[in-house]
């Protein structure tokens, strides 16, 4: 990753819980300059994790949250994320940034 000096972070919540990530993204400026959120569907095969109407809608609702940081600060952000959401079962993963700009 040291090619990379960037980091995309997805984090997939239940809309339950966007409200209090947004806050929590938002008390972080010092960590991240500013992140994206987008009303997404979850699709996969754990159908017990899934009520009813999912199970026959065949998707969970969800909110996609995507935040650019520098490589070096994505590691403690995680971290940070793990204490303030443990056991919330909020998904992520983090993919290196091959390039950025502003057209």
């Amino acid at each position: 990753m040291a090619d990379f000096p960037q980091m995309l972070v997805t984090v997939v919540a239940p809309p339950a819980l966007a409200d209090a990530l947004i806050d929590w993204l938002l008390e972080r400026p010092e960590t991240i300059s500013g992140f994206t959120s987008v009303a997404a569907s979850g699709h996969g095969s754990s159908a017990a994790s899934m009520s009813l109407a999912e199970q026959v809608a065949g998707h969970q609702r969800r909110m996609l949250f995507l935040i650019h940081m520098p490589v070096e600060r994505a590691g403690v952000f995680v971290e940070d994320l793990g204490r303030a959401f443990s056991g919330s079962g909020l998904h992520w993963w983090m993919v290196p940034v091959a390039d950025t700009g502003v057209l």
